[in-house]
Order: C-alpha cells, then structure tokens, then sequence
C-alpha cells in the first residue's frame, strides 16, 4: 500500500455526503453502533460512501460526527454528521464487523474559479431561493469549494451528488451547479404557471 493510505471504517448508505454537508444519520444496526461509538471515543471519523443496486463506489467522504442528537437504551443514536475531505477506496479489508478498506486520499486540480463564474452560482442559488420563497443561508464566494457549499444546500438527488464528489475540477463542478441551479429555479417557475393555469381553467369550467 502507498504511504498515503490509511484504513478507514466504511458506512455505504444510499445517500452522498459532500465536503461541507451536513446531514443527521439513525445509527441502528449494531455493527455501526460499534463504528460510530469507536469514532465518539477516540474522536475520529469514518467513510461514507454512497451504495445502491449498481453496488458501492469508491470514492466517498470522510464523515465526522459533530453531534449527538439522540441515545436510546437499546444503543441506536441519531447523529448529525458533516463531510469533509474526500477519498477512494483502493482495496477492503477484513477483522472487523463493519466494512473497512484501505483508502488514499482524493483532492481536486489547484484551478480556481473565475470569481464572475461564482458570483453567477450564487446568483441563481439566490433566485432559487426567492422561487421557492425560502430564506437561503448563502455560502461565501470566496469558498475554494463553493460548488460543494450551493450544492449540499439543494437537493439534487444522490446519483447526481456523487457525480460532483467524483469531479476533481472545482470549475467544472460549480459549472454543473449553476446549470443545475438555473434549471431548477426555471421548472418549479414552470410548475407554478402550470398548476396557476389549470386552477384558472378550472375555474373558468364552473362557471
């Protein structure tokens, strides 16, 4: 193995975690109790790594645990958890009761975005936001991982998420939000004017 590597206790879910993200976890399985105990001991984190039908990728996030919201007598927790750097697995190992492998580290290109291309993102990550009627808490502009910040605050659905964490160009990714970004704010404006229309029409029926 590389001198990088390190073993890593896994946590395959069907949900992505990405840099920055935030997410609450019920921990009831007793192997991952036994996972998630080890890591409130000895303060450390484990992988999370998004898996489905397809199976499980191999590239995922490290994930800490920065609260413990609830304990139950029979050892289930609820926990929030948030994402940080990120990692691939090269080979799983075995001995304990939940899934480990080794992992090396995953970083992105040293390019950063053109600060209009960010300050676009935002932008429509604000008109989304007034779209949807919703108080936006808004990244910073200045953030190196601003596409992961825009897009751990909307839902875009796990295969799309994991698509953005396997991207190792922070202009790229924050290309793909934006696109995102506009695309919804454009369908649920859509949404709206369809569903307006049909009420219209429905009303126009009774009369």
């Amino acid at each position: 193995m590389g001198a990088l590597t390190e073993q890593l206790g896994l946590f395959p879910l069907g949900t992505v975690l990405l840099p920055t993200e935030r997410i609450p976890l019920h921990i009831f399985e007793q192997r991952y109790q036994e996972l998630i105990g080890e890591c409130l001991d000895l303060d450390t984190h484990f992988g999370l790594v998004f898996a489905d039908d397809d199976g499980m990728r191999e590239i995922g996030t490290r994930a800490f645990v920065v609260d413990v919201l609830d304990r139950f007598d029979d050892g289930r927790l609820n926990i929030a958890v948030e994402g940080h750097e990120r990692f691939r697995i090269v080979a799983e190992t075995s001995g304990r009761s939940f899934l480990t492998a080794e992992v090396e580290p995953v970083g992105d290109e040293e390019v950063v975005s053109e600060r209009s291309v960010r300050e676009r993102a935002l932008e429509r990550f604000r008109k989304l936001g007034r779209v949807v009627e919703s108080d936006v808490d808004e990244p910073d502009a200045d953030s190196g991982v601003l596409s992961f910040e825009l897009a751990a605050r909307v839902d875009f659905g796990p295969e799309r998420k994991q698509e953005l964490l396997e991207l190792r160009s922070e202009p790229v990714r924050l290309g793909i939000v934006s696109d995102l970004l506009e695309r919804a704010a454009e369908a649920i404006t859509l949404e709206r004017a369809l569903a307006e229309a049909a009420a219209q029409n429905g009303r126009g029926l009774q009369h």
